[in-house]
């Protein structure tokens, strides 16, 4: 099963590496490369409960399976994108079901590790599948940073392998496939997908349509309301696709709010770290890989660590230490990213990794070991939503953050040389625009003002963009900070292997 979502786990952060090179060739804008990233992301959020359903009404080894095909195939087409005007519809479209075939293939595989092991083990094992598949994350930039010096197109096919033996495996295995007789939810699939893509329409697009935009408002407000639409229908239909009761215990719905503050930072910090070492640092995608390495020293330490806490005094001490240790890591590393140098932000990533792997497998493991009245999918599918959505906002908001922040700052630096002000917004947007998306360090030709005034100032703009970055990493300590409060408010203990009994397979 960890061989199967190695995958998923992978592409969350193998294409981030890729970024300036698939921006290059397709001429994306900064806009349209985020929604490349955040598409899987936000494709997994709207359809993780229903995957997790329909591993426990279908059975896990046929969803294994059918979300492995699934993700295989669109990993072909992303690959086969071609360039002119349809190339940023064809890859959103195929990223996006990528993150449908992930979406299904995740919870079943979960929920088929989670049978094996009793409680009292459950923390250590779960441990070592997070950590293991963390390590696997770990790899997508290693693994893209050298894919990409072939062409950017094979980090998408090098998913054909994988899935080749994930299937051998998953048969060799001989999953259980039991199902349980009950209708599925279409209609809450349907709301539920529709009311995170608006509201996460409105986080992204905030930084082309602006703030005061009635279009920016319009999504995040209409996103939330169907939302609340999909919670009223859910409380009242007899077999709901998410069992919203399993939120009034206090252990899991505080394990659910740390894991969202948590996860908007934890997948964000891939799509801009990479891009703030390739831009600011000047550093090539392979080393922009390894920049990313040392955050996961930290995490793959942590989590094991973390994962022996939960076993022996539950998930609130391991929570209340990530989270400190998580913020005071994003700190310290926001504070260090303009001395431009990736040897001296070495112990601060992996302070920040650390933080997050002593949150993640026990809040993960501890939401799972709490629901008793919930089958392992159907809360898997609860939680990865939580997470994944999470990381879909995060990236929309810093993203904008970084967007709005890179502009002045550019503005400035023009302005300081003599450019007019309004030379100086245009040129800053087209900057920003290339710059966010697309690291590319080629100086400006022509003889005009504003060519030359970039010529002499593509050092202060490297600075301008790690300036940008600090507020994106302040915020990232500002949401663990958040977190450690809700972490607080976790009534603590574990969960007695006998209360196992009772839940339903």
């Amino acid at each position: 099963m960890m061989f199967a979502v190695a995958m998923t786990f992978i592409d969350q952060t193998i294409v981030s590496i890729a970024a300036p090179d698939i921006v290059s060739e397709l001429g994306l804008s900064t806009s349209g490369m985020q929604w490349v990233v955040n598409a899987y992301l936000l494709s997994l959020a709207a359809f993780f409960a229903l995957g997790g359903r329909v591993a426990d009404l279908w059975g896990p080894r046929r969803i294994v399976v059918a979300g492995t095909l699934i993700f295989v195939v669109s990993s072909v087409l992303c690959g086969c994108v071609p360039t002119g005007d349809y190339a940023l519809t064809w890859l959103v479209v195929f990223r996006a079901t990528q993150g449908l075939g992930a979406a299904l293939l995740f919870p079943a595989a979960l929920a088929v590790v989670v049978a094996v092991f009793p409680v009292e083990r459950r923390g250590r094992a779960l441990a070592l599948f997070f950590g293991l598949t963390g390590a696997l994350t770990a790899l997508g930039p290693l693994l893209g940073g050298w894919l990409t010096s072939w062409t950017w197109r094979a980090i998408f096919w090098v998913n054909v392998p994988v899935a080749v033996v994930a299937l051998i495996l998953t048969a060799l295995a001989h999953v259980s496939d039991r199902r349980r007789d009950e209708r599925l939810d279409v209609v809450g699939a349907l709301l539920i997908a529709a009311g995170m893509g608006l509201s996460v329409l409105g986080f992204q697009q905030a930084s082309a349509w602006g703030w005061d935009s009635v279009a920016t408002w319009a999504c995040i407000v209409g996103g939330i309301a169907v939302l609340y639409v999909f919670c009223r229908y859910e409380l009242r239909t007899r077999h709901p696709l998410i069992n919203l009761a399993v939120f009034r215990d206090r252990a899991f719905a505080v394990d659910s709010l740390v894991l969202f503050f948590a996860m908007l930072a934890f997948v964000p910090l891939f799509f801009f770290a990479s891009v703030y070492a390739q831009v600011s640092l000047s550093a090539s995608p392979n080393q922009a890989a390894l920049y990313l390495l040392y955050f996961f020293v930290g995490f793959a330490i942590a989590s094991q660590w973390g994962g022996r806490i939960l076993d022996k005094q539950g998930a609130r001490p391991a929570l209340k230490i990530g989270c400190v240790v998580g913020a005071i890591g994003f700190a310290l590393w926001a504070g260090k990213l303009t001395d431009l140098s990736m040897h001296d932000q070495w112990p601060y990533a992996a302070l920040a990794g650390a933080g997050i792997g002593f949150i993640l497998a026990p809040a993960s493991t501890d939401a799972v070991n709490r629901s008793i009245d919930a089958s392992y999918g159907e809360v898997t599918g609860i939680t990865q939503t939580v997470r994944n959505y999470a990381a879909s906002i995060g990236l929309a908001v810093f993203g904008t953050m970084l967007t709005h922040t890179m502009t002045d700052n550019v503005v400035d630096t023009l302005q300081k040389r003599g450019v007019p002000s309004d030379t100086a917004h245009s040129v800053a947007h087209n900057v920003t625009e290339a710059v966010t998306g697309n690291a590319d360090a080629r100086t400006p030709t022509g003889n005009g003002p504003a060519a030359t005034a970039m010529r002499d100032s593509m050092s202060a703009i490297r600075m301008d963009f790690a300036e940008a970055n600090q507020y994106v990493f302040y915020g990232m300590a500002v949401a663990l900070g958040i977190g450690f409060f809700c972490a607080l408010r976790h009534p603590g203990g574990s969960v007695p292997a006998t209360a196992e009994d009772d839940r339903p397979q």
